[in-house]
Order: structure tokens, then sequence, then C-alpha cells
């Protein structure tokens, strides 16, 4: 019994040593892209449901060659504008900056007035079209 103890422990302690020993080596993966991004793609962009954005396409890298990824509607953020993807080039290495999310310095709050939200803000076609659709599911 006590030989398998030991035997247990001397195994994990190795596993534990050489795990901490691959580790450093995973977060040093570095490469260079040094071919820069082709002319963005056209894409038309379509009507969007009310409280979304378009964020538009943008040349990604897979490790081999630039692929494009087409633009999608994403769920606005009230007082922020959405800052696209764009590739920069320093020196003869070109880095791509993710699409972010940046503070509207032109952006206004919508003012209540008497205590009530804009009619714009009525929420009564939202439960409409939710309540087709339940009755949809219901075949009715």
């Amino acid at each position: 019994m006590k030989r398998s103890r030991v035997m247990r422990s001397l195994l994990l302690s190795m596993l534990l040593a050489a795990s901490a020993a691959a580790v450093p080596a995973l977060a040093q993966v570095q490469f260079n892209i040094t071919v820069g991004p082709p002319a963005p793609q056209y894409e038309v962009v379509p009507v969007l449901a009310p409280g979304y954005v378009w964020a538009p396409g943008y040349w990604a890298w897979n490790g081999e060659r630039h692929i494009w990824i087409h633009g999608r509607g994403i769920f606005q953020r009230p007082g922020y504008r959405w800052q696209p993807d764009v590739w920069e080039q320093r020196n003869n290495t070109y880095y791509r900056n993710p699409g972010r999310w940046e503070r509207d310095s032109e952006y206004r709050a919508p003012q209540m007035h008497n205590g009530k939200m804009p009619k714009h803000w009525d929420n009564r076609n939202h439960e409409r079209g939710k309540r087709g659709r339940d009755h949809e599911e219901e075949g009715e």
C-alpha cells in the first residue's frame, strides 16, 4: 500500500513539473504578417432591426493568407459607436486592430417628458409581434 502511494505521488509531481515547464513555451508564440490585406470588399448593408448597428466586414489572417469575414448586425450600445476592424502598417509588418466600441461624445440620452418615455420607445408593437409569434407556434 505504501509503495503504491509513493509511486502515485512521484508520478503526480513529475506530471506537474512537466506541465509547468511547457506553459511558458506556449505563451511565447509570435509571428509577423508582412503581406498587407487586399482592399475591403463591398457589402450591401441590410435593413437592421431596431437596436442593431452594422459592423462591416474585414480581412482576417488565418495563418497562411487573408480571408474575408462578412459584416454583421450587432446589438447597439447606447452612448457608444462601433469602430470597425482596421489594419495598420508599421515598418514592414501589418497589425490588425479588432473592432471595438468607443464612447460617442455626441450621444444624447433620450429625455423623459412628464415622466413618460418618448413615443418611439413605446413597447406595444414589440409585445404585439411577440404575441403573434406565440400564436403561430400554437398553430392558431
